[in-house]
């Protein structure tokens, strides 16, 4: 699924254009472009994030555990993974600084840094703040689309010249975009969480119902909800007005939800259906998702030698359709090097920097 983080990230370093639709896409570009900016306004932007958030909120649930299966306290527990997110967040700084202002790593730090107490709260508080943050959620989702009706889509560093100055201006925008993210994920994180508790895709065996269900209703819901912005930002639908684009907004950011939880039911069913005979690719993508933070990093690491004004200058050159073949291209190649990694029996090593940060000087009480 880093395939979609991918889809989602390699058109905003593009900056050949000066008018973008909703989402970032050029209004500009030919049939091919405008058709993967609608195909992936419909299946990749809004729906990567909140996947990774309840698979991050499942992760957190899998690691407390262990920690207390080990004989630690709840209050340990809490503590290292307060650790654990503080570092995330210097992780998001430091690739903000360097790579990129789109950065979400400080995004899941702030969220499991503030709601690390909701690991303990009980099933009923999770579902009822879950649904309570969903209407917030909507609500709060209508004001993007005000600001680029209004005043158009933001300027983006991307086309910066200057490294330095290009630096300030990502970490200037990282400091209210990662926060403002959050928003976006609470109730997928805490669904993660409610997840969990019941093993679903530990077991996806013995809750292939459930999990076949949400996938079907999320797909269903996503493309439905996304759908009117879908056809917005591929240039189909150009008579909209401003309440309906707004709606429209919303609602892609909103369902963007359900999808997101489709996904991650999806990574349940494949992960029931190959297990005990997995095949060569099913080894390698599993390779590349258990060195995640790795592969992700290393997906900036390409985009900025690729498609920076002071490196190759390919962001200049492409289209929307063409960074979307350089992000297939750049996550095959992860993908290639985590399996190198994994035979060799090696971690990712940003997972391994992750770790030693977080467990140094962890006693404890």
């Amino acid at each position: 699924m880093l395939l979609f983080i991918a889809l989602a990230h390699a058109h905003m370093y593009l900056y050949n254009s000066d008018s973008s639709g909703f989402r970032g896409y050029d209004l500009n570009g030919g049939p091919v472009d405008r058709f993967v900016a609608g195909l992936q306004v419909l299946f990749v932007d809004a729906r990567a994030l909140p996947m990774f958030a309840a698979l991050f909120g499942y992760g957190l649930i899998q690691l407390a555990n262990r920690r207390i299966a080990a004989g630690a306290e709840w209050r340990d527990v809490r503590r290292l993974l307060r650790r654990r997110s503080l570092w995330l967040i210097v992780f998001g700084f430091a690739h903000a600084l360097l790579l990129f202002f789109g950065d979400i790593l400080v995004t899941y730090g702030l969220l499991a840094l503030v709601l690390v107490g909701m690991l303990r709260a009980r099933d009923r508080v999770l579902l009822w703040v879950a649904g309570l943050w969903t209407l917030v959620f909507a609500a709060l989702a209508t004001l993007p689309a005000w600001a680029i009706v209004i005043e158009g889509s933001p300027p983006l560093p991307t086309s910066v010249e200057s490294p330095i100055e290009a630096a300030g201006q990502r970490l200037a925008i990282w400091a209210g975009l990662g926060p403002m993210l959050v928003l976006d994920i609470v109730t997928p994180f805490l669904l993660g969480i409610w997840a969990a508790r019941r093993r679903l895709l530990d077991e996806p065996g013995q809750h292939r119902a459930l999990l076949a269900r949400v996938a079907v209703a999320g797909i269903v819901i996503t493309v439905v909800g996304g759908t009117p912005l879908a056809l917005m930002d591929a240039q189909i639908w150009t008579d909209w007005t401003t309440g309906t684009a707004v709606a429209a907004y919303a609602m892609h950011s909103v369902t963007g939800i359900a999808g997101g939880l489709a996904y991650a039911a999806i990574v349940g069913l494949i992960a029931h259906r190959v297990a005990g005979a997995p095949g060569r690719v099913t080894i390698a993508l599993t390779a590349c998702g258990q060195r995640s933070l790795t592969c992700y990093l290393l997906q900036s690491v390409v985009f900025v030698a690729l498609f920076a004004p002071f490196t190759l200058g390919l962001g200049g050159q492409l289209s929307d359709a063409g960074a979307s073949a350089v992000a297939i291209g750049t996550w095959l190649t992860t993908v290639l090097l985590a399996e190198v990694m994994r035979r060799a029996g090696w971690r990712g090593p940003a997972e391994n920097l992750l770790r030693r940060l977080t467990y140094a000087n962890h006693h404890p009480s």
